[in-house]
């Protein structure tokens, strides 16, 4: 309560898995006084990484929400996952927040997966800090590291601390711009003198920061012009300036694992991070007028919010994760949902903290919280007063790129499992479920194996459905490249009324699926027969010769037959043409056919060569290649069973950043070789 946008900070934190993001909320919470102890990932005892899957894998897998206050200012912490896999929680936390923490290790190079996300913070001008990690450990390379960045983005980094180092471990830093000397001790930074052998460095590091706040501020850089510097406060301000528009991003360095410069990170957040209120970009769509309004961060203006997280709990239901755009969101309120064109009433109102919520009365424009039991909302969704119809876009989510068959164990549960597979892709836009026509298939599909590994082990654990995974079929076709003419005659006696179908085929090869054609003269196959016989033809084309998968491009033209008078039927002519089939297909040169897709690769340059080889050894045909949006492309035609696991691999030679996407094209012949093995 009392506190304003301006003293809050929403705060994602993220980076590669492994990184340390997790072990650096918990010191973060440490020292806020939020918790009593740290806890540790590899014993399962953090507050961001509660849920069962993550502690087993040990590894985030869910965007988490935790508060605490430093120094009077309010931060909303979202710790995000850092495997690829979990793309989707990662888009949904950093829409909740203004500002982002990088957390790499001093390994001297830039980690895999840390380009994607600076780059995609610099896309969307989302003020970004980098922490250099792991400074206590063997061989740490601080200057390696920040040389490496230096070099991937330059003119942009900002390091504004110099650590202070014994042996291979850091003890402390020197903040330049403040031009004081601090050393850790258990009781935090203590205040010492600067070291001499660092004072080079510092004042070094000093006129660079000044050029740095000078670059993003016309009336400083005149002042710098002039005076050839610049005071802490012009430098502070103008770093400031350059971190809110994204030209700036700061660096500092310490170990979360030991709770070294965590403090210093604490009070550079609230000294260079944006406030709520100074959020970029806070735009909507007013409904009622068809414009697009810019949406302030005011407190006494009508509500707008939106749900940036969705949660199903089997015990507590429904929970909703919302940020609060403008306005004061109290329960008992009644808001109108665009998405849905329905109002939602506003029951209890929470704050997060890991799996813990804390009942409060309200939350001010600015703030991140949690509403539980709403009746329509969803992830993405706009809340906002009556009478004030805006939304918000949508949040952006990659697509499913990577697919698994899924089955129940227990076959009377599989259609409790479509239902709660249903619910989860609720909770997870980059997940979807399918019943597949061509294979009869329920295919699950998500961002890579663990998380569908995973979303199978969730359904498990909340509705108690085991499931068994596998590599969706392929839905191979049928056809035949020759002419042939086959012969079926069904005939039975066994005392009494017999059966008698005879009929003559021709089998050709056509463009369509299936067409039926009647040469027949003389009546040798009665008019009221001849139906019978299609219709035995096309239940006959959902099982081809070869492997049993459906027939496609064939013309049957019935040319002659015969038929008694008493013994002849619908069925046994049904059974005739079974008969045809089956011998006119092997006789017609029959062969497989496999989807082929139409693939687009956009990677970054580097990587293209590796790219087109790797198409090239999944038997593709390169199509086009070009430029976009600073990435390489490449289109090309590729037979669908070499993409099963397309996605784990591109992230495999492109260290992560790599995107495609795939449609239908077009069957094509299966190579003999490939032919053999698939029909054996």
């Amino acid at each position: 309560m009392g506190i304003t946008a301006k003293n809050i900070r929403n705060i994602a934190v993220v980076g590669h898995s492994g990184e340390g993001k997790t072990t650096l909320c918990e010191a973060m919470l440490f020292n806020g006084g939020a918790i009593d102890r740290m806890g540790k990932t590899e014993d399962g005892t953090t507050v961001m990484d509660f849920d069962d899957a993550e502690k087993a894998k040990k590894l985030s897998v869910y965007a988490a929400c935790a508060c605490f206050n430093w120094k009077g200012v309010k931060i909303n912490l979202i710790d995000l996952p850092g495997f690829y896999d979990f793309e989707g929680e990662r888009r949904e936390g950093l829409a909740a927040c203004g500002a982002a923490v990088l957390v790499i290790g001093a390994n001297g190079i830039i980690p895999i997966g840390a380009e994607t996300v600076i780059d995609y913070c610099l896309k969307l001008k989302k003020p970004l800090v980098i922490f250099i990690n792991g400074m206590d450990k063997p061989n740490a390379d601080y200057k390696g590291t920040l040389d490496a960045l230096k070099e991937k983005y330059p003119g942009r980094l900002a390091p504004i601390q110099i650590p202070v180092m014994q042996g291979e471990k850091m003890t402390g830093y020197v903040n330049a711009i403040q031009e004081r000397c601090y050393e850790f001790s258990t009781s935090g930074p203590k205040d010492v003198p600067i070291p001499p052998r660092l004072k080079t460095e510092m004042e070094a590091m000093q006129a660079s920061l000044m050029e740095t706040a000078a670059e993003n501020d016309e009336l400083l850089l005149d002042k710098f012009f002039t005076d050839g510097k610049l005071s802490k406060e012009d430098a502070v301000h103008g770093i400031r300036k350059g971190i809110l528009t994204g030209g700036v991003i700061p660096v500092m360095a310490g170990s979360a694992l030991n709770n070294r410069g965590v403090i210093n990170l604490l009070d550079e957040i609230v000294t260079y991070m944006p406030t709520a209120s100074d959020r970029l970009n806070a735009f909507a769509t007013d409904i009622d007028r068809d414009e697009l309004i810019s949406v302030t961060c005011e407190e006494d203006a009508p509500f707008a919010g939106q749900i940036f997280k969705t949660v199903y709990d089997p015990y507590s239901g429904k929970l909703s994760y919302i940020k609060i755009f403008r306005g004061k969101l109290k329960s008992g309120m009644t808001l109108y949902n665009p998405d849905t064109d329905s109002e939602e009433r506003v029951g209890q109102i929470f704050v997060l903290k890991g799996k813990k919520c804390e009942l409060v009365n309200e939350l001010g424009a600015g703030d991140v919280g949690a509403l539980n039991k709403l009746t329509s909302a969803l992830t993405g969704h706009t809340l906002c007063a009556q009478g004030t119809k805006i939304k918000f876009d949508p949040i952006n989510f990659p697509k499913p790129c990577l697919s698994l068959a899924v089955r129940a164990k227990n076959k009377a549960d599989e259609d409790k499992m479509s239902a709660g597979f249903t619910k989860m892709c609720e909770e997870d836009y980059t997940l979807s479920v399918e019943k597949r026509t061509d294979t009869g298939e329920l295919v699950l599909s998500g961002q890579g194996e663990i998380h569908i590994e995973i979303t199978a082990k969730k359904l498990k654990s909340r509705y108690g459905i085991d499931v068994v995974l596998s590599e969706p079929k392929i839905p191979y076709r049928e056809t035949i490249r020759a002419v042939s003419t086959a012969e079926g005659k069904h005939k039975k006696q066994s005392g009494g009324h017999g059966q008698y179908g005879h009929c003559k085929i021709r089998f050709e090869p056509c463009d369509s699926e299936f067409e039926f054609g009647d040469e027949v003269v003389g009546g040798a196959v009665p008019r009221q027969y001849i139906p019978a016989v299609e219709k035995g033809l096309r239940e006959c084309m959902a099982h081809g010769v070869l492997a049993d998968y459906p027939v496609t491009g064939v013309r049957a033209v019935l040319f002659d037959g015969s038929y008694h008078d008493v013994d002849s039927s619908e069925m046994a002519f049904k059974l005739a043409a079974a008969l045809a089939f089956k011998d006119g297909m092997l006789k017609a040169k029959p062969v497989l056919l496999e989807p082929v897709m139409k693939l687009k690769v956009a990677v970054a340059s580097e990587y293209l060569g590796t790219v087109l080889g790797d198409i090239s050894k999944r038997r593709g045909r390169i199509n086009d290649s070009g430029t976009e949006g600073g990435l390489s492309t490449v289109i090309a035609e590729v037979p669908r069973s070499e993409l099963m696991k397309y996605a784990t691999d591109l992230r495999g030679i492109t260290r992560g950043q790599g995107k495609f996407t795939t449609e239908f094209l077009r069957y094509e012949e299966v190579p003999p070789q490939l032919s053999e093995k698939i029909i054996k």
